[in-house]
């Protein structure tokens, strides 16, 4: 039996997906089912049984015996929330109590960790466990994401297994319901079909031209294969990157997103907000070497396959 938290949601929904294209049809699905929106997202898959969050644990007192692997990705992820409260009781505690019971009955577990830890990049993009408590984040989301590493870490008694995974930028199918916080090429793909343009934000830092500010974009496919690797393999616990290891420019996405409609690009820039002008990151590029070390050999898909493939399953929905 394995649990997914979060399943109605974007990431894990697709971890869900890959794991029933690869047998695993025993899966307990954990999130807050009352948004019809998201049913969507996990109508179609096979599962053993829903379970609202709120119960979650009343459940898997009852239930832990039969359960092989918990995989924890539900968060409140609003990186514009700046209540920290907010995140303490859905991120921090809710996270901290699975690590106990895991560690209690012995149950393997994969959690979402994420890059805004990083905050600027100051100390680099590297998964080392030596540099989490010097870890700046931008904000109370990130902030929530390395205090529950920071805990994990100093802890003797572990779980048999455990991966804490730094999510970069992912995108991809089910991230509709996301709003805001969806990914780029989302707004892309919506701004495309309203106006025929996209807005990107204008540069205002003098080592970067308008459009070049770099991420590291994830299909989230690639994400989802990471987690059943990890599941199937196990290797040594801890911190581990998820991105592809090259940062690509927000122009490149939103060039290829006028590609896979096959229309002419047509980019305006705008002034980056004064509310987060200076605590805009420029650059974000996942150091993959660790999992590569781990034994992990799959390719990453390339941003230009990525957007092609995601454009495809928008135009194939009701967006």
């Amino acid at each position: 039996m394995i649990v997914i938290t979060g399943a109605a949601g974007f990431i894990a929904s697709n971890v869900a997906g890959q794991l029933n294209r690869h047998g695993f049809n025993n899966l307990v699905l954990v999130d807050d089912f009352s948004r019809p929106q998201k049913k969507r997202n996990y109508e179609g898959l096979s599962f053993l049984e829903l379970v609202d969050r709120n119960r979650f644990f009343e459940w898997f007192e009852e239930h832990h015996g039969k359960v092989d692997f918990i995989i924890h990705l539900g968060a409140r992820t609003d990186t514009t929330e700046f209540d920290y409260n907010v995140f303490q009781q859905l991120n921090v505690d809710y996270t901290l109590k699975i690590w106990t019971l895991c560690t209690k009955y012995q149950i393997p577990l994969v959690y979402a960790s994420s890059a805004a830890t990083y905050g600027m990049g100051e100390l680099g993009y590297d998964d080392r466990h030596d540099i989490v408590n010097a870890l700046q984040p931008l904000n109370p989301y990130g902030r929530s994401k390395n205090e529950i590493d920071k805990y994990i870490l100093s802890q003797t008694e572990q779980p048999p297994f455990w991966a804490g995974l730094k999510f970069f930028n992912v995108y991809g199918p089910n991230e509709f319901h996301k709003g805001k916080m969806a990914s780029v090429i989302l707004h892309a793909y919506r701004q495309i079909k309203e106006t025929g343009k996209v807005k990107l934000f204008r540069s205002h830092h003098p080592n970067f031209k308008d459009g070049q500010q770099l991420r590291d974009f994830v299909f989230v496919e690639d994400v989802a294969k990471v987690i059943l690797w990890l599941m199937e393999h196990r290797p040594e616990s801890g911190l581990y990157n998820v991105g592809t290891g090259k940062a690509r420019s927000f122009y490149d996405l939103a060039d290829n997103t006028f590609k896979a409609l096959g229309l002419e690009t047509n980019i305006e820039f705008i002034d980056t907000p004064m509310e987060i002008r200076d605590k805009y990151q420029y650059f974000t590029e996942a150091n993959m070497a660790k999992l590569r070390h781990a034994g992990y050999t799959e390719p990453f898909t390339s941003l230009e396959d990525g957007v092609r493939s995601y454009v495809a399953f928008l135009m194939s929905s009701d967006f």
